[in-house]
């Protein structure tokens, strides 16, 4: 296990504005499907530090890497093993290292996921609490407790595993332990002192290197309720009118393993120890939390700076929906001086090219399989989701794209039963695809073996032959590609400081059409089948094509007045 010591000089990369979060767009990288150096089929730091400079390019400002801990990868290194060390799938500390400073060198800040709800199974920590007595400060660490019933062969209580099935494994010795996902996925007991002073290095070890900040898993889950009481959701339905199986995020009791207040006394302890290396790094919050006012709580002055706006990404491609949410969004978030911020696709849902495909939208993390993907339309689905980012890229505050959204990727539907590896597929027996259709190695040059992904063909999950079209040299300096759409919009977006603006809504447009002007530019998105007028105005960028004076349905437009 490594040290937490910081014997190595910090990394530091020069700073023009320490608010630069508030603005910025964030490039999401999932290590084992960006790029693969080594040839194994499995993505890794080599390989993100040689494409970096296509990002420098697309015109991002920063990348969020996902886990590339130490990690027996049950869970894509969501279950980590050593919090301080590179698994060594991905390389090594040095090629992190190097990573860093090559991302610094091209302008791009470099924020990096922290996963404190759960560790790895494989974790020195649980191998200890597995060894010890129950009661011992080592089995402190975790949740454990003993079972009901006579024998105690129940449960302790009736809490159910965001993967499927129920959220508690026995030991020998009797004793349960919960895991809020996998059973390889212990959760942390973060009432335990050891436990917060721990992370606090984590940090620190981190922060040393040069990272610019963390974007934290599961920030809403990590304290469950004293005692750990039994949780009957049916019991809400009639009180709060909500279906029990999103009571998580809507209005009414919170769930006794989620929402708690406690969760906010880390994260001021967390701003403390990034406020040690200057005014610059930033916390980010995965937290599914409804509505806006609730996480709005999340990014308070003292807590994290940035939190997911979950709210925006499932809002349906409806004009009055958009409406509502945006101005929820900056009402929200402004009330406690926080950003807003705009996402509409990551490594946990539908990739949202055919997401707006839909008739019937997946549950977050259910995915999308030849059972469940009756009726989806790609024609449909990439031209809405076109507008949508354009949209999404004009609004004030920070955005984060996910790897492949710029090519226009949709999720991979077909995948063989026997090439997945997302535990809900095993815990559900099937039932719930999950998330290996969004999480496909990416395509690069169309005729390259594996599509550029990896010199040997080797691709850990397979490649539609159809990427071969998508791939990023095919697109490139092409007019009316996905990713030239992108390019182009993140220039505009820089250019006319929009991440820095204020929204004004603009009346007397059809009902189906949002419009906006943002730092005198307008914003019109069609989110209607049929065309409308369109004003006058000097064209900026487009979603989709359109003759002179006509707004297509499903596209958005930015315009400048003349």
């Amino acid at each position: 296990m490594t040290t937490l010591g910081m014997s190595e000089p910090a990394r530091m990369v020069a700073t023009e504005d320490p608010l630069w979060w508030r603005t910025a767009v964030i490039y999401q990288v999932y290590p084992r499907s960006f790029a693969d150096a080594d040839g194994d089929g499995v993505g890794d730091l080599r390989g993100i530090a040689d494409r970096l400079e296509s990002l420098a390019e697309l015109g991002v400002d920063a990348l969020w890497l996902c886990p590339f801990y130490t990690s027996p990868q049950t869970d894509g290194g969501y279950d980590v093993a050593d919090y301080c060390d590179v698994d060594p799938v991905f390389g090594t500390l040095a090629d992190f290292d190097d990573l860093l400073d090559r991302a610094h060198g091209l302008g791009l800040r470099v924020i990096i996921d922290i996963v404190p709800n759960h560790s790895s199974d494989q974790h020195a920590w649980f191998r200890a609490a597995l060894a010890a007595a129950p009661g011992s400060p080592a089995r402190d660490r975790y949740l454990f407790r003993d079972g009901t019933g006579s024998d105690g062969s129940a449960p302790p209580n009736n809490w159910q595993s965001t993967f499927g099935g129920q959220a508690w494994t026995q030991l020998p010795d009797g004793q349960w332990y919960f895991h809020m996902f996998d059973a390889t996925q212990p959760d942390l007991n973060w009432r335990d002192p050891g436990v917060r002073s721990s992370f606090r290095q984590i940090l620190r070890f981190w922060l040393h290197r040069g990272v610019d900040g963390f974007r934290v898993d599961v920030a809403h889950g990590m304290i469950k309720a004293e005692g750990m009481p039994d949780y009957h959701p049916q019991d809400l339905i009639g009180r709060f009118g909500v279906d029990p199986g999103v009571i998580l995020t809507k209005e009414g009791p919170n769930p006794p393993y989620m929402l708690q207040d406690g969760v906010h006394d880390i994260w001021r302890e967390w701003r403390a120890v990034l406020a040690e290396y200057g005014d610059d790094r930033v916390l980010c919050a995965e937290a599914w939390v409804e509505p806006l006012s609730h996480l709005a709580r999340w990014v308070r002055p003292d807590e994290m700076h940035q939190a997911f706006n979950f709210s925006f990404l499932e809002t349906p491609w409806d004009a009055s929906s958009l409406r509502q949410v945006i101005d929820d969004s900056i009402s929200a978030f402004g009330s406690v001086g926080a950003p807003s911020t705009w996402v509409l696709s990551n490594h946990d849902v539908v990739r949202h090219a055919s997401r707006l495909g839909l008739v019937q939208q997946p549950a977050p993390g259910d995915g999308l399989g030849p059972r469940t993907a009756s009726g989806l339309d790609p024609e449909l689905g990439l031209r809405r989701a076109g507008a949508a980012s354009l949209l999404m890229l004009a609004l004030p505050g920070s955005a984060y794209l996910y790897q492949g959204e710029e090519l226009g990727l949709p999720e991979v539907v077909d995948l063989p039963d026997d090439a997945r590896r997302d535990p809900s597929w095993f815990r559900t027996g099937g039932v719930r695809y999950g998330r290996d259709g969004c999480r496909v190695p990416l395509p690069w040059e169309g005729t390259e073996p594996a599509f550029g992904f990896s010199r040997t063909g080797a691709s850990w999950l397979p490649q539609p032959r159809e990427w071969s079209a998508l791939a990023r040299d095919r697109q490139r300096g092409v007019a009316g590609s996905t990713l030239e759409l992108y390019r182009s919009a993140l220039a505009l977006r820089r250019e006319h400081g929009l991440g820095g603006g204020t929204v004004t809504w603009l009346p007397g447009y059809p009902p189906d059409v949002v419009a906006l002007r943002n730092n005198g530019v307008t914003v019109l998105a069609n989110t209607g089948s049929r065309a409308v007028e369109r004003p006058g105005g000097r064209l900026l960028a487009g979603s989709g094509p359109g003759a002179p004076g006509v707004l297509a349905g499903d596209t958005t437009v930015w315009l400048l007045e003349e």
